[in-house]
C-alpha cells in the first residue's frame, strides 16, 4: 500500500471513532475530541515499551531534583508518563474512568501539560464522562485500528494523520480545510530548492543547522526539511524552530518535535506578527506558507510601533496595507537571515500574486520590493500550478531568497520559471485541491532552478529590469475668461454664495457683481487673466462697487474656463500646473528619464515638463507578461459553423422531446 493509502486510511480508521461521539458532539465538534486524543494516543504507544521502567525509576527518584532528566532517560524520549496507568489499564476499572484519565494525564512531563492546556481537553473529559462515553472512546482508541505504536505507524505518517485528520476537521467545520497545512509536494519543492547545492548541509560531517518557519501550522514545513536532509546527510543536524497563532496547530507542532527526540522547547506560541518569540535571533534557513488575504488590523498597533523602530525592527522598508499581512511575514523571514559574513541564509516562502505587483510606487510594498531587489536577495520566483492547495484555487508563487549571492552567477539577477503547467490532475478532489505535482515535476522545477538557464519556461533577469521611476508630467493651466450669461449664473451657485453674501444684507452682493460685470464685452473671450482684471476693475469703478484682491481673483476664476489655446496662468513667473492634465509615466530603470520624455511625452504635448520633486523609484514583478502568449481567436466562419451544428443539435433534441 502506498504512503498516501496507507496515511488515508488509518486517519479513515481514527476518524471513524468519532461515530461514538453521535448526540453528544455535533460533527464540526468532532475533531475537538479526536485530535488530542490522538496525540495522547501516539504518546501513550511511544512509551508503552518502557513504562514500566520509568514506574521504577520514579520510585527511587521522585524526591531527587534531577528526576525530570532521569526520567527522560529512562523513557528514552524527551518526556514520559509516571501514572501507573496506560490506555490498555484505564480499561480495568470502568467506573472511575475520568478520575484515572485524570490521574494518567496529571502524569505526563510538564512539556506535555503545555500541549494538553493548549488542546483546552479538560472540559472534553468532563462532557464524555457525565454523558457516560468516555470509557467508550478510550477503548476504541485500544483497538487495532487506533494502534499508533512507531513500529507501526512511523513519524512521517503520523505527520501525515494528524494533518488529514484536520483537514476532515475543518471540512466539517466549513472553514479552510488547509490553512493550517502545505501539500507534501509543494513543501518538498521548497527544500529541494531551499539545500540545492548546500555543500556543507549536503557533504559536511556532523553539520549543525537552524530552520525557522514563522508560520508553522502543525510543523509539517519543518518536518520534510528534516526527512529530506536526512536522507542526503544522515550525519548532519537541523534544528528546527517555529511559531504558531493557532493553539491546536501549535499541540500537534510541539507533541511532532516530542515524538521525533527534537527540542520542542524551539516551538513557541503566541502572535508572530505582534509579539514575535525570536526576536535578535537569526536562523541559516526560513521557509513558510504564511496566511495571505488576511488583514492585521489587531496587530496594527504592534506592528507600526515596531516599523518606528525602521530597520532596528522588522519593517523598516515599509509596511503593506492592512488588508494583507503576507509581506509581513516576508520581512520577518528576511530579518531573520545571518549576516554573509556569518554564512547567510536562504528562505523560501509562498505568496499568492498580490506581492508581486500591488502598490504604486513609494507604496509599502513596492517599498519592500525596492528593499530586496536593490539589496540583491531575490534569487527566484516560481509560479505554481493552481488548484494544488486544499483551501484556495488562486495562482500561488515560491519566493526564493538568498543573501549569499555574492561572486555567483545569481548576482544580481533574478530567475523567474513558470510551472504552471506542470502537474497531474487527482482522481478525487481535496476541497480545492484537484491537482498534484508529481515526483517528475518536482525534479524538473528543481533542475530548472538549478541550471540557471533560460527556457521556454524560465526566464532571467537583471534586478534594475523591475524597477522604475514615476515621474509627474505637467502641463500649463490656461484658463479663458467671459462675461456671458452662462458664466454669469455661476455667481448665485450655492456653493459660491456664502463667499460672496454680505453680512447683514437682505440682498446678496452677487447681484451688484452681476450687474457690474454686465458691462463687460460679453460676446469677448479674453486669452489673458491681466486683461480680463483691467475690463472687470472697471466695470465695478462704473457702479461704485469695491472689492479685495481676494474677492476680485475668486469672482475672475468662477468666470474662467480651461482650455489649450488661452495664455498660460504664472504664479511669480512660473506656469501654474494645471491639475486636470497632470499624468503620470512610468519610466524603466534602465532608461534615461530625458531621453523617454522627448520620446513619450514632448510630441504629444510640447509644453510639457516634470516636476522632478515628485519622481518615485517602484519595483513591481509582472510575471504573468513576461510569460504571455499570444492566442489568435478563431476565425469567424468556424465559429459560425460550431453555432450551427449546435443549433442543430438543439433543433433535433427539441423534436424529440415534442413527439414531433
Amino acid at each position: 500500500m502506498s504512503l498516501s493509502a496507507n496515511v488515508s486510511e488509518k486517519a479513515a480508521l481514527i476518524w471513524a471513532i468519532a461515530d461514538k461521539l453521535t448526540g453528544v458532539y455535533k460533527p464540526h465538534e468532532y475533531g475537538e475530541v479526536i485530535l488530542p486524543l490522538t496525540v495522547i494516543r501516539r504518546f501513550d504507544c511511544i512509551l508503552a515499551d518502557t513504562k514500566d521502567a520509568v514506574l521504577e525509576k520514579y520510585e527511587s527518584v521522585k524526591n531527587l531534583p534531577m528526576r525530570d532528566v532521569l526520567l527522560r532517560n529512562a523513557s528514552g524520549k524527551a518526556f514520559y508518563n509516571i501514572s501507573k496507568f496506560t490506555f490498555e489499564r484505564l480499561l480495568d476499572d470502568p467506573d472511575n474512568i475520568e478520575a484515572n484519565f485524570r490521574d494518567y494525564l496529571n502524569g505526563f512531563s510538564d512539556n506535555v501539560q503545555d500541549i494538553l492546556q493548549k488542546f483546552k481537553f479538560d472540559g472534553q473529559i468532563t462532557t464524555m464522562a457525565n454523558k457516560g462515553i468516555l470509557y467508550i472512546v478510550i477503548k476504541e482508541f485500544t483497538t487495532p485500528k487506533a494502534n499508533l505504536h512507531p513500529d507501526v505507524i512511523s513519524n512521517l505518517e503520523m505527520g501525515y494523520i494528524f494533518e488529514e485528520i484536520i483537514r476532515r476537521f475543518s471540512e466539517s467545520h466549513n472553514e479552510d480545510a488547509g490553512q493550517h497545512y502545505t501539500p507534501r509536494e509543494v513543501i518538498q519543492l521548497m527544500v529541494n530548492i531551499l539545500f540545492y547545492d548546500d555543500n556543507d548541509m549536503l557533504s559536511g560531517n556532523n553539520v549543525a543547522k537552524t530552520i525557522y518557519d514563522p508560520a508553522c501550522g502543525t510543523g509539517g514545513m519543518l518536518s520534510v526539511a528534516e526527512e529530506y536532509l536526512h536522507q542526503l546527510n544522515a550525519s548532519t543536524e537541523l534544528m528546527a524552530f517555529g511559531q504558531e497563532l493557532n493553539d491546536q496547530t501549535f499541540a500537534i507542532c510541539k507533541a511532532d518535535m516530542l515524538i521525533k527526540g527534537n527540542n520542542a522547547d524551539f516551538i513557541k506560541d503566541g502572535n508572530t506578527l505582534s509579539d514575535d518569540q525570536f526576536e535578535g535571533q537569526t536562523f541559516d534557513y526560513i521557509l513558510s506558507n504564511p496566511p495571505f488575504g488576511r488583514e492585521w488590523k489587531n496587530e496594527k498597533a504592534a506592528v507600526e510601533t515596531e516599523a518606528k523602530r525602521g530597520y532596528a525592527g522588522r519593517f523598516g522598508p515599509g509596511l503593506p496595507a492592512a488588508s494583507d499581512g503576507q509581506m509581513l511575514f516576508l520581512l520577518t523571514a528576511i530579518s531573520k537571515m545571518k549576516e554573509p559574513k556569518d554564512g547567510g541564509s536562504r528562505i523560501a516562502i509562498i505568496h499568492n500574486g498580490s506581492p508581486l505587483f500591488t502598490g504604486d510606487a513609494g507604496s509599502g510594498p513596492s517599498e519592500i520590493r525596492k528593499y530586496i531587489l536593490e539589496h540583491d536577495l531575490l534569487e527566484a520566483i516560481i509560479a505554481l500550478p493552481n488548484d494544488i492547495f486544499y483551501n484556495t484555487g488562486i495562482a500561488t508563487y515560491i519566493w526564493v531568497l538568498s543573501n549569499k549571492k555574492a561572486g555567483t552567477r545569481r548576482e544580481g539577477k533574478v530567475q523567474l520559471i513558470n510551472a504552471n503547467g506542470l502537474y497531474e490532475k487527482r482522481r478525487k478532489a481535496l476541497g480545492n485541491k484537484r491537482n498534484d505535482i508529481p515526483e517528475s515535476a518536482i525534479q524538473e522545477i528543481t533542475r530548472l532552478y538549478g541550471d540557471f538557464a533560460e527556457s521556454e519556461i524560465s526566464k532571467i533577469f537583471d534586478n534594475a529590469d523591475f524597477g522604475f521611476t514615476k515621474i509627474t508630467v505637467e502641463r500649463p493651466l490656461r484658463y479663458n475668461f467671459s462675461t456671458a450669461e452662462n458664466r454669469l449664473k455661476r455667481l448665485s451657485e450655492p456653493d459660491w454664495l456664502d463667499d460672496l453674501r454680505g453680512e447683514g444684507e437682505y440682498n446678496p452682493p452677487y447681484r451688484k457683481w452681476q450687474q457690474a460685470l454686465r458691462a463687460v464685452d460679453q460676446d469677448r473671450v479674453f486669452t489673458n487673466q491681466a486683461d480680463f482684471h483691467v475690463e472687470v476693475m472697471k466695470a465695478l469703478e462704473g457702479v461704485g462697487m469695491t472689492t479685495d484682491k481676494s474677492t476680485c481673483g475668486m469672482v475672475e476664476l468662477l468666470l474662467a474656463e480651461e482650455n489649450d489655446t488661452s495664455d498660460i496662468v504664472l504664479k511669480r513667473g512660473k506656469p501654474v500646473p494645471s491639475t486636470a492634465k497632470r499624468d503620470t509615466e512610468n519610466v524603466p530603470l534602465k532608461e534615461d528619464i530625458q531621453t523617454y520624455f522627448e520620446r513619450e511625452v514632448l510630441p504629444f504635448a510640447s509644453d510639457a515638463w516634470i516636476d522632478e520633486k515628485k519622481s518615485k523609484v517602484g519595483y513591481e514583478i509582472p510575471f504573468t507578461r513576461y510569460f504571455y502568449k499570444y492566442e489568435a481567436p478563431k476565425p469567424s466562419a468556424e465559429i459560425m459553423q460550431e453555432i450551427l451544428a449546435i443549433e442543430a443539435e438543439l433543433d433535433g433534441a427539441l423534436a424529440e422531446v415534442f413527439g414531433a
